[in-house]
């Protein structure tokens, strides 16, 4: 029952710290803008196109080129095909 006199006061301290922390928080606007961040997260417009490089020979099993280069493309339809060991 002693101990009560120290985890009584703790738990009071403690519940009173986290609801500083929350009053901060609103006070400092983090809960302004809700849907901001999940919608920013569905946006490619940090994805940048692929860049095709002719000189690099691919050798690929089913090669799928990634830009509209014709000479990449002709590059890639005529590497040899090998199979995965």
């Amino acid at each position: 029952m002693n101990v009560l006199v120290y985890l009584v006061p703790m738990a009071l301290a403690l519940g009173l710290a986290g609801l500083a922390a929350f009053v901060w928080s609103l006070k400092h606007g983090q809960y302004d803008d809700i849907e901001g961040s999940a919608l920013r997260m569905l946006s490619d417009d940090d994805i940048s196109s692929p860049t095709c490089d002719a000189s690099v020979e691919i050798q690929v099993p089913h090669p799928a080129p990634s830009c509209r280069d014709p000479v990449a493309v002709r590059s890639l339809a005529e590497a040899p095909r090998t199979s995965p060991k």
